[in-house]
């Protein structure tokens, strides 16, 4: 629930027809690949985020596989359907994205977007087994909120794997794969990728922060009150509004 004094200053999350809705979850998907490489998420074809469509439920958008985040246009994005068929585009899709997305979307049919990829900080802490702590503001929005995949066998490409990431992320918002990296999700594809950045900086600074002392927690009442303030749906899909901005600004080619 989030506090009446913060969702005043939220303008309303609109609701559009079929096709014009289509097309803004595959402008925001496009725009967050764009984000990601901008903050260095990237590494190698590794990485990949989903927005479920909302006309056919059980099919997703997703990027190509070994196309660069930072050259990819609305028109480049792959519809998928849940068997794993590429039902629009002419390129291959990630063998591990369908195995982990798919599994991911069908357990969770809030999951609107789904959002993973490589970045450093992200798997520094995986490769500690932990999960985020109540250190800060921010990383009170995924105080028990989030959990941990707590098992490694090799790269995803199997869909029974795929189900146990989707079984570990419950009902979560994000999900810590352990030596591997971060999962986020959102009922907006807009949520999920912010969730995911939010998830990398917090990563960033529990590391910096024990590496230079022993961290103070916030009291768990106060951050289960923080977490109502700012771990909301309606305040991730806010917080993208902003970096949606920004990139569209800089790299308008991405409606292409």
């Amino acid at each position: 629930m989030l506090d009446e004094r913060l969702a005043e200053t939220f303008p309303e999350m609109p609701t559009r027809a079929i096709e014009e809705e289509r097309a803004h979850r595959k402008l925001m998907l496009a725009a967050g690949f764009r984000l990601f490489s901008k903050f260095g998420f990237e590494q190698g074809i590794a990485g990949h985020i989903t927005v479920r469509d909302p006309e056919l439920q059980d099919h997703f958008w997703v990027n190509p596989l070994a196309v660069p985040f930072s050259h990819i246009r609305v028109s480049d994005l792959l519809l998928v359907s849940h068997d794993g068929r590429v039902v629009e585009g002419d390129r291959p899709v990630n063998a591990a994205a369908f195995a982990i997305h798919s599994q991911v979307h069908l357990v969770r049919p809030d999951a609107v977007g789904a959002a993973h990829s490589h970045s450093v900080y992200g798997k520094a802490l995986s490769a500690l087994g932990e999960l985020l702590e109540p250190i800060t503001q921010e990383a009170c929005a995924f105080y028990q909120d989030h959990s941990l995949f707590d098992d490694y066998t090799g790269v995803v490409l199997d869909l029974e794997e795929g189900k146990r990431i989707a079984h570990a992320l419950g009902d979560n918002k994000g999900v810590i794969l352990r030596n591997h990296g971060l999962l986020s999700v959102g009922t907006t594809v807009e949520s999920a990728i912010w969730w995911f950045i939010a998830m990398e900086r917090c990563s960033q600074v529990q590391l910096l922060a024990k590496a230079a002392g022993t961290p103070v927690h916030i009291d768990p009442e106060q951050a289960a009150i923080t977490r109502q303030q700012v771990g909301g749906e309606h305040a991730g899909w806010f917080q993208y509004q902003p970096l949606f901005q920004r990139i569209l600004r800089e790299q308008p080619d991405l409606q292409e």
